[in-house]
């Protein structure tokens, strides 16, 4: 049942992020890793594979991160990455549901979009 539900996160999650104006959510073959990427720069990494263990890693604001985790028992500091800025998620999870995921998803695409240097901005907004 975990495994069938964590499938369809994995699945759903992936499409969600590739639905984000410009992004990319891909299996990244040199990582093992399904890889969300707006113009070269990182915004999440997925399980590509459903188990237990099965995480989404997501960028956030330091002080929405610490709160997070201490809110929820599945959300932890980054895995394999920095600790104050990103947060892991574990998709067996129960306590949060699809939309706030995806939420956390929409806010971590954002914080990497609005570093992206003026004139990337600027041809995405040309190009929409």
């Amino acid at each position: 049942m975990v495994n069938q539900t964590v499938t369809k996160r994995i699945k759903h999650f992936q499409d969600f992020g590739n639905s984000l104006p410009h992004a990319k959510a891909y299996f990244r073959d040199d990582w093992k890793i399904i890889y969300f990427d707006l113009s070269g720069k990182m915004f999440g990494l997925l399980s590509p594979t459903a188990s237990e263990t099965s995480i989404i890693t997501l960028k956030g604001d330091p002080e929405s991160n610490v709160a997070l985790r201490e809110i929820y028992s599945d959300i932890t500091a980054g895995y394999y990455a920095n600790k104050k800025h990103w947060n892991t998620i574990k998709l067996s999870t129960s306590e949060l549901s699809d939309q706030e995921i995806e939420k956390m998803i929409t806010h971590s695409y954002k914080l990497v979009y609005e570093n992206l240097p003026l004139y990337v901005r600027k041809a995405f907004a040309a190009s929409d």
